[in-house]
């Protein structure tokens, strides 16, 4: 095939039903020419719950006929209690992944929609259950073959009233360590998310993110970064990745206007630039807000704007 195309790929992957890995229904050249193949040391995924109501199993054969290698999975979009999914339905979940030829490379929205749970409570009982949780969220995300957990869920960790931030940080590094010993023995590791000031108030920049990492002082306990969240900083994105680059296992894309990377006016080449500089190695994740231009378009496009970003960064 001297001049593979996108549109090519797909006819084949149609052709195949869809089911099979990439590997099994394109060849490398078509691989390189519908993006699958990059040089850079990263990895791209999507969050699955953009696509809503999507069977997960469609969900990562598309990311994955899209150029995506990877999907990061809101629990709720299974179970909004995760002590409730099934032994069979986690490993019909990492069964069909794997069909598709895609990864599921962790968890996010970790306490969305549960019950009980916060991560800043001044009741010892809450902080208990909810360090609990953490730990049977690790066991399914180490079941599903993921290795991080992005811990958002800003409703679930809010400074309650009467709570100081000293209060709430000593609760909150309270719980992570107790949830730790899990994560080490399930080889997960814990991604602290600074949110902004809109939608939280606690851990809203990513110092106060990393000052709570330091003292939970574990190897499974860092900071991931987020797009939509730093510009909300005085300091540029690109700085807050190169200072923080060293604490950082995972990246969420997106745009202030809450979409993908590439459908606003957020210019990704320096961030990506820092992205390289630090030698950030682990994954890139789409993760929007704003679903108003339907689920293919956003991965598509998304995932187009930053292989056009990263070809320009490494290539020039």
């Amino acid at each position: 095939m001297s001049s593979p195309s996108r549109r090519t790929f797909l006819k084949h992957a149609a052709a195949a039903g869809f089911g099979a890995t990439w590997a099994a229904v394109a060849s490398p050249s078509v691989r390189r020419a519908c993006g699958a193949e990059t040089s850079v040391p990263w990895k791209h995924s999507m969050c699955n719950e953009t696509f809503q109501d999507w069977p997960q199993a469609k969900i990562f054969r598309f990311l994955a006929q899209c150029g995506y290698q990877g999907v990061e999975i809101a629990p709720f979009t299974i179970n909004t209690d995760v002590t409730k999914i099934s032994s069979q339905q986690r490993a019909q979940l990492r069964k069909h992944a794997k069909q598709a030829g895609i990864e599921i490379c962790g968890l996010h929205w970790l306490l969305s929609k549960t019950e009980g749970l916060h991560l800043t409570s001044p009741d010892p009982q809450v902080r208990q259950r909810t360090a609990k949780y953490l730990g049977e969220l690790a066991k399914f995300c180490a079941d599903l073959g993921g290795t991080k957990m992005i811990f958002g869920s800003p409703q679930q960790r809010n400074l309650l009233p009467g709570v100081s931030l000293e209060e709430g940080t000593k609760h909150a590094v309270e719980v992570l360590q107790a949830a730790m010993p899990v994560l080490q023995k399930n080889g997960v590791v814990l991604g602290l998310e600074p949110l902004g000031f809109k939608e939280t108030n606690f851990m809203r920049v990513s110092a106060e993110a990393l000052a709570v990492a330091k003292r939970v002082d574990s190897p499974h306990c860092k900071i991931m970064l987020d797009c939509k969240a730093m510009i909300q900083e005085s300091t540029p994105i690109p700085e807050l990745i190169r200072k923080h680059g060293d604490w950082m296992i995972h990246f969420h894309a997106n745009d202030p206007n809450l979409r993908g990377p590439g459908m606003g006016k957020l210019d990704f080449v320096p961030i990506v630039e820092a992205l390289r500089d630090v030698k950030f190695d682990g994954w890139v994740s789409v993760e929007v807000f704003d679903y108003t231009p339907g689920p293919e378009r956003i991965a598509r496009e998304s995932l187009a704007y930053l292989r056009r970003v990263e070809t320009k960064v490494f290539k020039g």
